[in-house]
């Protein structure tokens, strides 16, 4: 399949990673590799942003966010973000 993120063909999803109509689009145009990136960004964002994903607030922001990173250019790390050393 062509992943929109990657800009290739890459890997599909095996199933919808979200519910619903996003959760479609997430798998007709969203790579595995993709949605891994994904996985990595939000958990980035949760912990540099002390959120809760189980509170209404912070769950919007995360699916704002995904929406961003995997179908715009737009996505950027969280304020302050400091890579980890290795």
């Amino acid at each position: 399949m062509y992943c929109q993120k990657l800009k290739r063909e890459a890997e599909a999803l095996d199933k919808p990673p979200f519910p619903g109509e996003l959760g479609q689009k997430i798998i007709e145009n969203i790579s595995k590799e993709a949605w891994g990136l994904w996985l990595n960004q939000q958990t980035m964002i949760i912990n540099e942003n002390r959120l809760t994903p189980f509170e209404p607030e912070a769950r919007a922001l995360l699916k704002a966010e995904m929406e961003k990173f995997l179908f715009t250019d737009d996505a950027q790390v969280p304020e302050g973000y400091v890579p980890p050393v290795k």
